[in-house]
């Protein structure tokens, strides 16, 4: 079985990528990530399903340990992503899907190189403006902050390996799509079928 990849999908917030993963067709083979945290669970919340539950003693032995591709802390609570449960699900053949922030998905890429990093943005920035606003569960300084970061988040495109537009969720699901496909089809994800084929010629 050929490994499979892992695909790391980032934006602004407003860009709608929440709703892009989970939109993603689970027959094709994808799987999301679950973070280690070190906050309680709320009602209903299972260990292994929602997160990974683990006291601050155990996580910080886990970041020492280098058994994080990325940690980051959030109201006094810290989250990370773990290793032993991406490179599981890689070796299953999934595709290992992780939303996060700019700065975190850089830190997974510097510790797992063959990451694939996407960027998702709305067409304009009015239209992320107009998402923001449309919500209406924030005060203007919040959404203020909210443009300032995103900002801030787009002067870092560079670093990632594709740009996703988020016009509508299904097409910005089948760009999605075609980037996994393209991605698997890399001589460096099908070592099997390549060594089946070395060991014939030698």
């Amino acid at each position: 079985m050929n490994k499979g990849v892992l695909i790391i999908i980032s934006g602004p917030s407003g860009s709608g990528k929440g709703t892009v993963v989970k939109a993603l067709p689970r027959d094709m083979g994808y799987a999301l990530s679950i973070s280690v945290t070190t906050r309680t669970p709320r009602g209903g919340e299972h260990d292994g399903i929602d997160y990974f539950f683990r006291t601050e003693a155990q996580f910080t032995a886990m970041r020492d340990n280098d058994e994080l591709l990325e940690h980051a802390s959030f109201v006094g609570n810290f989250y990370g992503t773990p290793r032993f449960y991406v490179e599981q699900k890689i070796n299953e053949g999934k595709t290992v899907v992780l939303e996060i922030e700019v700065n975190g998905a850089l830190q997974v890429k510097k510790k797992y190189p063959d990451s694939v990093l996407i960027f998702l943005m709305p067409p304009t920035f009015q239209e992320l403006k107009d998402r923001l606003i449309g919500r209406g569960t924030e005060d203007l300084d919040t959404i203020e902050r909210r443009f300032k970061r995103a900002y801030d988040e787009i002067q870092l495109i560079d670093h990632y390996d594709y740009l996703v537009i988020n016009d509508e969720v299904q097409n910005a699901v089948e760009r999605i799509n075609l980037i996994v496909a393209a991605e698997r089809l890399k001589p460096k994800r099908s070592q099997d079928v390549i060594n089946t084929f070395k060991g014939v010629v030698e």
